[in-house]
């Protein structure tokens, strides 16, 4: 059986395939400050969530913006936008990670929740209204 070669191009031309390759990579990122922060450093698991979220913002930012929806809405407004997501992000996030503890979980599990749970609305949430292009406006009078 052999490989058809336009199978690998016609995946990654589908925004969800890219979104997902993109949102693995940023995952690895985020997940890896919060096991150096909290692990290593012994960084509260309250404190070094949220941090290692954020610090991952520009990374993710950028990587969706270029690679997975290839958008041309204007930066200010879609940063904006992804900024009001990101702050929301970070509430639900730090309280499935800090819940999961609480009920003596281990971290990651709430982490990896989080990560489903999220990875689902903000994919729609990217396509429709952060990266979103505007639609021309009527000249008809």
């Amino acid at each position: 059986m052999s490989t058809h070669p336009a199978l690998p191009r016609r995946l990654w031309a589908n925004s969800a395939v890219r979104y997902l390759a993109v949102g693995g990579f940023c995952f690895l990122v985020d997940i890896g400050l919060l096991w150096l922060a909290h692990d290593v450093l012994g960084i509260p698991l309250a404190i070094a969530t949220p941090v290692a979220f954020l610090a991952s913002f520009a990374v993710t930012y950028t990587a969706q913006r270029l690679i997975a929806f290839s958008s041309e809405a204007k930066v200010a407004p879609s940063v904006a936008r992804y900024t009001a997501l990101v702050a929301f992000n970070t509430i639900a996030t730090t309280g499935m990670v800090w819940g999961a503890a609480a009920l003596g979980w281990p971290w990651i599990v709430g982490k990896v929740l989080a990560v489903v749970t999220t990875t689902v609305w903000n994919y729609f949430a990217y396509r429709y209204w952060v990266f979103a292009t505007p639609e021309p406006r009527s000249t008809d009078v």
